[in-house]
């Protein structure tokens, strides 16, 4: 008796898939890490406080950049016009609006993708190095008009009073609960916004990623042509991209200047601070990945922690290494493990994975 061939093949079965073992295990060590640094100033010092906020919004201020250029391909080198916004929104709101500090962020960030919308009018009829001349333009006009606002200090700026930066909500629980003096509670507040503003800066870039409009910024990314052609909307895509980008570096620029407690115009709308230095964290790391931002964010961390003491050695420092990742490791050194390990924690890419279904006969 003859069996019919095709009828004992197994039968294929197609399926995409994003997330694997390792990557639910990754998010697993990822809610770990998330609780211990949320815990962490019943234990650590002032110090490391401090250093850690610092790492928290430079992280927040890379993921957004990565958003914006390693995926919707938008160079900008005008970021810190958001940051300087953000913050001068914040002082503004709190000095002579009177409005709780807590509240005057998120503010900031609706002010900041608002005035994001004129602004992408001007610079989106720019291509390449002329838009990103164009952002650091924009970025320039706004630390000149904000230096002439007396009310705000004009050119040299002008400070939180005490009543505003102890106006935080849950400083007085922070001093109860841990025993510490009010500045050391304005830093624990601060910190925890910090990591909230960083956790939710990650977890908002990462949605984006895995939803369709991700899928249409990973096409946007691999062949802008081509996606055009398969319908991709990709001015407007971009132009979301731009504005969400702008609100989330408003806010941290709001948190920056609220922990700072001082702001100057030359200091927030700082191309060096605000834009060279996340360049460096996302080009050492690996742009156009979830995790090349993360590890350069704590490599700048550690660089700048032990070397800025050696002033403008540090600085030839940073950028003899970003030199060396660029014509050794082009997509950053995430990048190169991914290559050599085909490894990926936290994955954004749809695979198409074929398996067999022998149960068919």
């Amino acid at each position: 008796m003859k069996m019919d061939a095709g009828a004992a093949r197994p039968r294929r079965v197609f399926r995409i898939q994003t997330a694997d073992r390792l990557s639910h295990r990754a998010a697993i060590a990822a809610c770990i890490a998330l609780l211990m640094l949320v815990l962490l100033p019943v234990f650590a010092g002032r110090n490391l406080i401090q250093d850690l906020i610092f790492l928290f919004y430079m992280l927040a201020l890379a993921q957004c950049w990565n958003l914006l250029a390693g995926y919707a391909g938008l160079i900008s080198v005008g970021q810190q016009a958001f940051v300087g916004l953000g913050g001068y929104v914040l002082f503004a709101l709190t000095l002579i609006g009177g409005v709780n500090p807590l509240l005057a962020i998120p503010v900031a960030g609706i002010v900041s993708a608002a005035l994001a919308l004129p602004t992408a009018l001007i610079v989106f009829r720019l291509r390449g190095a002329y838009f990103a001349i164009g952002t650091w333009v924009v970025a320039e006009v706004y630390r000149l008009v904000f230096a002439q606002v007396k009310a705000l200090g004009g050119g040299t700026g002008t400070s939180l009073s005490p009543s505003v930066t102890s106006s935080v909500p849950g400083i007085e629980w922070i001093k109860a609960l841990l025993d510490v003096r009010t500045p050391a509670a304005r830093d624990i507040a601060s910190y925890w916004l910090a990591l909230a503003l960083m956790a939710g800066t990650l977890a908002f870039v990462y949605l984006v990623l895995r939803s369709r409009r991700g899928l249409a910024l990973g096409a946007i990314r691999d062949r802008e042509a081509a996606a055009a052609s398969l319908g991709v909307d990709i001015d407007r895509i971009k132009l979301a991209v731009y504005v969400a980008t702008a609100a989330m570096t408003g806010m941290v620029g709001a948190l920056i200047y609220l922990q700072k407690a001082r702001i100057s115009p030359d200091a927030a709308f700082s191309v060096l601070d605000w834009t060279a230095y996340v360049l460096f964290i996302v080009v050492i790391g690996g742009i156009g990945t979830m995790e090349g931002p993360v590890i350069g964010a704590i490599i700048f961390y550690l660089m700048q922690r032990y070397l800025a003491d050696f002033g403008a050695w540090y600085l030839i420092l940073l950028g003899t290494l970003g030199i060396l990742v660029m014509l050794f490791a082009p997509r950053g050194l995430w990048g190169l493990v991914c290559e050599r390990y085909d490894l990926t924690l936290f994955p954004t890419r749809r695979r198409l994975v074929v398996d067999e279904d022998s149960s068919q006969g």
